[in-house]
């Protein structure tokens, strides 16, 4: 069942819950750090005295102790691997809810809507992590609708205006459109559709020329040109010119980097043959949710696994480069998730599938017509499928869940730290950051910016 718990506050820090995670009610954010602690096996220590008070407004000082108080209230680390609960826990929660149902009924209050549900559909046995929730009122703009694919700028290549990219003699810049949108965050289900017959084979062959012409028509650079500049890298003083850089230049010129390259993930989506069917809602809710997580799967092609670096502004850089960001942990965990990305040798018709198919997820929060996405993502998922079977590359299958929940965790990660860079450099992020990516990624309602799907 689906869940809007509302009247019980997060048992661990008493912020407004969003329903059962892992066995507990609590908040996204709450969730989200349980299932980070688990999944990075992390070790927190307390500089304290092991008894530091959490609530919403503490929670995020004491990593220790938020732990300590998640295991004690019984959050499961079991739920995080394996993304069930057991009936005992399940018949608990439930008996909960209804108790506070009744106290707030006896207290004169109006009955809410409150159905207690599981963490994960038993049907497809995986977490459900997620970041932010965002409400089904959000400022995005609903301008026009370009179908076909058009609605591109009248730059045919190049980087968008103000924005750092690479040099036209030296890499190919695909055609984009100036309004895009992205980011929250996967569960992977199960190759069962949910509505409908199963395609045939003719349909899933349209679906998969569908999905990898769009993939092509929207990359951000030629992966042969790439493959041609590997040489190019950084050299030692260049880097510690980039070293040298304030946090909150590096953090602008990032910004503008991952906003350029959300603009060809909107076109890609865009493109995908069904996507401009779906509900305006549903089409930003997808692009929000999803743009960031496939950027990083496609930066996977302009990586370099044989000495750790990747295309940045020209060149090839590695980890060092981005010194001055003060997020070398995270630096470290996108460079590593590139590289286990590159290790799977996908093709690139595998990659364009397995792309569509984490931005076409039905597990988003404020889906309208859910239906409809599952049934995209269930041939999208299909089609990849027998792709893989076709190139005998059937245990790459299994290994592409793990990837969907890395790619949530390092969005998860990428939100906090954006947090504390804002509380850091609040003018910076509210004034100098590109208007998207502010929209994408901060979500303060005195950003208003829109973009046209």
């Amino acid at each position: 069942m689906r869940a809007q718990i509302e009247i019980i506050p997060c048992k661990i820090c008493g912020d407004k819950s969003s329903g059962i995670h892992y066995g507990v009610i609590t908040c996204e954010g709450c969730k989200g750090f349980f299932r980070r602690s688990q999944q990075n096996s992390i070790t927190y220590t307390c500089s304290r005295q092991q008894n530091c008070p959490i609530d919403r407004t503490s929670r995020n000082r004491c990593q220790h102790c938020r732990l300590h108080k998640c295991l004690e209230l019984g959050m499961s680390r079991d739920a995080v691997k394996f993304g069930r609960m057991s009936k005992k826990q399940r018949d608990s929660l439930h008996a909960e809810v209804q108790k506070h149902q009744m106290q707030q009924q006896g207290a004169g209050k109006p009955q809410a809507e409150v159905q207690a549900y599981a963490l994960a559909s038993e049907t497809q046995g995986l977490p459900k992590p997620g970041q932010e929730a965002y409400p089904s009122g959000h400022s995005l703009g609903t301008g026009r609708q370009a179908a076909g694919g058009q609605g591109y700028s009248s730059s045919e290549a190049g980087s968008p205006p103000g924005q750092p990219g690479l040099p036209a003699n030296d890499v190919k810049h695909r055609p984009f459109v100036q309004h895009p949108g992205g980011g929250e965050f996967v569960v992977w289900p199960g190759f069962a559709r949910l509505h409908g017959p199963l395609p045939t084979t003719r349909e899933l062959d349209h679906i998969i020329q569908n999905v990898v012409k769009s993939h092509r028509e929207t990359r951000q650079y030629v992966p042969e040109q790439l493959h041609t500049l590997r040489w190019k890298l950084f050299s030692q003083s260049e880097v510690d010119s980039y070293q040298r850089k304030s946090a909150e230049e590096m953090w602008q010129r990032c910004a503008r980097n991952i906003t350029e390259a959300i603009q060809y993930v909107v076109e890609f989506a865009k493109r995908i043959a069904g996507f401009l069917e779906l509900c305006q809602n549903d089409q930003i809710v997808l692009l929000k949710a999803g743009s960031l997580e496939v950027v990083l799967l496609r930066m996977c092609q302009a990586f370099n696994p044989s000495n750790n670096t990747v295309f940045f502004e020209g060149k090839y850089a590695g980890t060092e480069l981005f010194h001055a960001l003060g997020c070398e942990d995270l630096t470290n965990s996108i460079f590593e998730f590139s590289r286990g990305m590159c290790s799977l040798r996908l093709s690139e018709q595998e990659l364009a599938l397995f792309t569509a198919t984490v931005l076409i997820s039905s597990d988003r929060m404020w889906l309208q017509e859910r239906y409809k996405v599952e049934r995209m993502q269930a041939d999208l998922q299909l089609a990849l499928k027998s792709v893989l079977q076709r190139n005998r590359h059937d245990p790459i299958l299994a290994k592409l869940p793990v990837k969907v929940l890395s790619l949530r965790s390092l969005c998860g990660r990428h939100a906090e730290k954006l947090k504390d860079f804002r509380l850091a450099h609040p003018l910076v992020a509210h004034t100098l950051f590109p208007p998207l990516y502010n929209e994408l990624f901060i979500m303060d309602s005195e950003h208003s910016a829109t973009f046209d799907l």
